[in-house]
């Protein structure tokens, strides 16, 4: 048991919890293949200890990232080789090369067709507008047009970009990952910073879902080789992220917690694992969803193809992501269906923080409670290296001030 390596496409903080799921369950240290965005490694997997790190330039083209994985392969062939993306660019690339890769590499995606539909957010609400699966009510404009913008919005709205592959390699000011916005003049702002900075693509006006940040919620999915689901957790989040350019992103969760009725959490999980079968996933996901208490139903905001940047909390749970790959796809395990519902406090953000900004009394009072034995992804006792040390403080000295200068709008 045990006798496997692991390959991890990716340098975030995601790609760094991967790595640390391999070290907790098996004491060695993953194999790593990382971008090098203008010359500069990725802090979050630099300065460790746990994983070796190769740099590729040019790693996001499809054809260098073919080529570093025939190499990978040819140093270790006939070992057994668990094959994990960290983002959704190199998900793409492993499920659109699958006849390649199958046979060298242990892996578990869905198809390009659906994870196409889940990253492309305009053809995830278009496409599954008629699903199990409760939406938020949502318009579509094309930056590459100069189409006029449907003057019966009712405000607040969020915007977004569709297309976030391509967001995410673009820059221009203004930019943020997503916008709470309050008229028709700032929609138009907005939509001019996206095409100054080269967006043609979709974005995605959407009615925005009252409440605090405590309305929100995320679960992991696990679905495996056959395209069963068989783990879900379910998590309250209490803050999310406040900075421009992570909004949406949870910063306080607690799995195995929710304030809202149980009948509406269970018919969610439900709905989820309906869901997933009916598409055939396979793999990892998350998913984003905001309870909505005009209706009592959790309103599906998007599903990562993926485990999320937060998905972490599973492993302390019981549920080591790496072996719960392992168990499926090398070692050909049945797995049985599980809610993961065990109490577990994550969290990016220091104490203060949590304390100073989550505006729910009661789910500030049950976090705090749960603070001694909380986890932190980034945090992990076996690492030990100072200049990680070192970052770590940085860390929490920039959500100080990003707390302080960037308020999330939510009323």
């Amino acid at each position: 048991m045990k006798d496997f390596r692991v390959l991890i496409i990716g340098t975030d903080i995601n790609a760094y919890y991967l790595a640390r799921c391999y070290h907790e369950y098996t004491g060695k240290k993953p194999d790593m293949l990382g971008y090098i965005e203008e010359i500069k490694p990725h802090a979050y997997t630099k300065y460790t200890n746990i994983c070796n790190m190769k740099y590729i330039p040019n790693l996001w083209e499809e054809e260098v990232f073919l080529n570093a994985l025939d190499e990978y392969y040819k140093e270790h062939e006939g070992e057994k080789i668990l094959l994990i993306s960290a983002t959704e660019t190199y998900g793409d690339f492993i499920a659109k090369n699958r006849e390649k890769l199958e046979g060298k590499f242990y892996f578990n995606y869905p198809s390009q067709e659906i994870q196409k539909t889940l990253v492309i957010k305009d053809l995830f609400y278009k496409t599954y507008e008629n699903s199990c699966l409760d939406l938020p009510k949502t318009l579509y404009y094309d930056c590459s047009k100069d189409d006029k913008i449907k003057d019966d919005i009712q405000f607040p709205v969020i915007v977004k970009p569709s297309n976030v592959i391509k967001f995410k390699h673009i820059r221009f000011y203004g930019k943020k990952k997503i916008y709470r916005l309050n008229s028709m003049e700032e929609v138009e702002t907005v939509i001019g910073y996206f095409k100054s900075g080269g967006y043609d693509d979709i974005l995605i006006i959407q009615e925005y879902i009252p409440g605090d940040d405590s309305h929100l919620c995320d679960a992991v999915v696990y679905c495996d080789k056959n395209a069963k689901v068989k783990l879900v957790s379910f998590a309250q989040i209490g803050l999310q992220e406040h900075a421009s350019n992570m909004i949406g992103n949870a910063a306080v969760l607690i799995n195995g917690y929710n304030q809202f009725p149980k009948e509406s959490m269970e018919r969610q999980i439900e709905k989820i694992k309906e869901f997933m079968e009916s598409i055939h996933y396979q793999g990892f996901a998350e998913f984003d969803m905001k309870y909505d208490a005009r209706d009592g139903k959790y309103k599906v905001m998007e599903i990562n193809a993926r485990q999320g940047r937060c998905s972490y909390y599973i492993t302390p749970c019981g549920y080591n992501l790496i072996e719960v790959l392992a168990k499926d796809l090398i070692y050909d395990e049945e797995l049985e269906f599980k809610v993961i519902d065990k109490e577990v406090l994550l969290s990016f953000v220091p104490k203060s923080i949590m304390k100073k900004y989550v505006v729910n009394d009661e789910y500030r009072k049950k976090a705090l409670s749960m603070w001694k034995n909380h986890v932190h992804p980034l945090k992990y006792k076996k690492d030990r290296n100072f200049l990680r040390k070192l970052l770590l403080i940085k860390i929490n000295q920039n959500y100080k001030k990003s707390y302080k200068n960037a308020v999330w709008d939510w009323e």
